[in-house]
């Protein structure tokens, strides 16, 4: 059985060492399960799919909920973990079995919390949205997320990690007339209507957005282009492809509006393929302000996207905050330091305790 209340890098290790690529998480929620009913008191466990949560109600003022995904990219070589120095490697190993085992450490050891606890470790985060677990869980559970702060244990090197960016992807055609490109007169070139666009986001100036304290920096960028027919062929259809990362003080409907925005008049067609709000980083709220003390002020801006935007949209301040760096997630040579581990459970411990 994995043992909750050893040594957390052990208990990454052994996290680690249960391959749980996502739809394939079934073994690794039994034993976690199965652990949390042996070695924890006063909290109620329910199972939802290949989903395990936990919650205490213990009648404190705040509620703090600690969330986890099971699940990580298929493996490339890299499992069991082993140890390199001042390194624990695996798949896994930052994203986020780390985050996950200072979770598990903390519900077998935090003997008194301040707060009320709720811990949500969930399937099929690393694939496509509609799968996600967490989104499951808010169908058919909701009430187990209810909380006045949520942490998310993904890797963010110590820092808490506030919010994250929204994003949005749109595809911008234009259409011309084929013809022979030895007679190119005599057709319209669709990917040269696409000039304007490229010069537009060559001179695009993003902005940076300061919300309690946290500076989110915008990035508007062609991601893929596509057109042409043939060698000898003047294309009829060309499109570009343009990701819009935004802060989360705009909506998905101001971002796409931002964009419209951006390419007014010129000829083209612009087509939403993707779009996910982001999340403000509510750092205000006392429960989530305490957490800033705890961890001595080392807060940053999300960028990117994380499932701390399923919180936000619920109302509830959420922050990414674990062991690792996010740059190494899904590498074959993806690893953790072990001080990360031992770090992020004294910063939560203290701030449970509190």
């Amino acid at each position: 059985m994995l043992d909750l209340r050893g040594d957390p890098i052990e208990l990454t290790a052994a996290l680690v060492d249960i391959p749980s690529e996502s739809r394939h998480e079934a073994r690794l929620a039994d034993e976690v399960e199965a652990a949390l009913r042996a070695q924890t008191s006063g909290f109620e466990i329910v199972r939802n799919g290949n989903a395990v949560l936990a919650r205490t109600s213990l009648g404190r003022p705040s509620r703090v909920l600690l969330a986890g995904h099971l699940d990580t990219v298929p493996a490339a070589g890299n499992l069991p973990s082993r140890r390199d120095g001042d390194l624990l490697c695996g798949c896994g190993a930052a994203d986020m079995k780390s985050g996950d085992a200072v979770f598990l450490h903390l519900a077998a050891t935090v003997a008194d919390p301040a707060h009320d606890l709720t811990l949500v470790f969930y399937d099929c985060e690393e694939i496509e949205a509609a799968a996600n677990g967490l989104g499951r869980i808010e169908r058919e559970l909701p009430d187990w997320l209810a909380a006045d702060v949520a942490v998310l244990g993904e890797p963010t090197g110590g820092y808490i990690e506030a919010g994250c960016q929204g994003t949005l992807r749109v595809v911008i055609g234009a259409t011309g007339t084929r013809a022979h490109s030895a007679r190119s007169w005599l057709g319209d070139n669709a990917i040269h209507k696409l000039s304007p666009v490229l010069d537009r986001l060559a001179r695009y100036r993003a902005r940076s957005v300061d919300i309690d304290g946290c500076t989110y920096r915008e990035g508007l960028s062609a991601v893929r282009i596509e057109g042409g027919v043939a060698g000898n062929v003047i294309p009829d259809a060309a499109s570009v492809t343009v990701n819009f990362r935004f802060a989360p003080d705009r909506s998905a409907a101001a971002a796409l509006a931002h964009v419209h925005e951006v390419f007014d008049g010129l000829d083209v067609a612009i087509e939403q393929t993707d779009a996910a709000s982001g999340a403000l980083p509510g750092l205000a709220q006392p429960a989530a302000r305490a957490l800033v003390e705890a961890a001595d002020g080392r807060v940053r801006a999300k960028y990117g996207w994380t499932d701390v935007a399923r919180f936000a949209a619920l109302g509830i301040p959420a922050v990414n905050f674990g062991p690792g760096d996010p740059n190494v997630a899904h590498k074959r040579d993806e690893a953790v330091p072990v001080g990360n581990i031992t770090a992020a459970v004294d910063v939560l411990r203290a701030y449970l305790s509190a």
